[in-house]
């Protein structure tokens, strides 16, 4: 489904119990709302829950880059007003917790909890770089240059093996990513520089992380853990950057406990 929001048409799935509390489930870069289908079960039991296609990924409006990921969080923002939502969970995983972040810091009374997933308060000037170089390959090659890379940082070597059907789906959404959307919201991640003003966020938060992720690594979520008060922090052993996919079960229960305890 599809609404307008913040000037750009969303493309959105509203699923789950019709009187809980709303759970916002937001996507990495070079994904889409497909990556949560292994959270969708166990949340839908509980919750009523909205996935929704960040700016310039799956069926969502790609606009010219750059972005910014407080444009970003206004697309969210403009999202819930669309569809009459006044207050969420916010569950955000890599880019989805950086917007998160945003939001937590500019509209903070739009939230009942805040869940940051594989996720960084605070890029580097040295990973600058880094960053070039995707936004250069995307921009001259095209997404495939990045797939191969992107699967190792995101999927241990044995999750990889097992090539599960998640795995593929996975793979279509990134090689599907408009480059556009991708260079856009890469450009909103590398100048991202929330960590001192992270004290201020008061709602309860929960940090999970794969101990193995080497794309945000666990020390990004310990720095976060430590400007919270009172969050917590869930470390998710062997398991790299997209932890909901390949560490699901774990992932769902630490998640799920946590949301029915606010």
């Amino acid at each position: 489904m599809f609404v307008k929001a913040n000037d750009i048409k969303v493309n959105y799935e509203l699923s789950g119990k019709k009187d809980g509390p709303m759970v916002v489930l937001s996507h990495s870069l070079a994904s889409s709302l497909k990556m949560w289908e292994p959270q969708m079960e166990i949340l839908r039991s509980h919750f009523q829950v909205l996935r929704y296609d960040t700016r310039g990924h799956g069926q969502t409006e790609t606009t010219p880059p750059p972005y910014t990921l407080e444009l970003l969080a206004e697309d969210a923002i403009g999202l819930l007003n669309g569809l009459e939502i006044e207050k969420v969970h916010w569950v955000g995983l890599s880019m989805g917790g950086m917007i998160g972040q945003a939001i937590a810091l500019n509209h903070s009374h739009r939230l009942l909890s805040l869940s940051l997933c594989d996720t960084s308060s605070k890029i580097p000037d040295e990973a600058q770089p880094i960053w070039d170089e995707r936004i250069e390959g995307v921009k001259n090659i095209g997404m495939k240059s990045q797939l191969e890379a992107t699967m190792e940082r995101w999927f241990t070597p044995a999750y990889l093996s097992l090539n599960p059907p998640m795995l593929n789906l996975i793979k279509e959404e990134f090689l599907a990513t408009p480059p556009e959307g991708y260079m856009g919201c890469a450009s909103a991640i590398r100048r991202l520089n929330y960590l001192n003003r992270l004290s201020e966020i008061q709602i309860p938060t929960l940090i999970i992380v794969g101990e193995d992720d080497p794309a945000t690594p666990l020390s990004a979520s310990e720095a976060i853990h430590g400007q919270i008060k009172n969050s917590k922090l869930v470390i998710l052993p062997s398991t790299r950057h997209l932890s909901n996919v390949e560490r699901a079960e774990a992932f769902n229960d630490h998640l799920l406990k946590f949301l029915k305890s606010v």
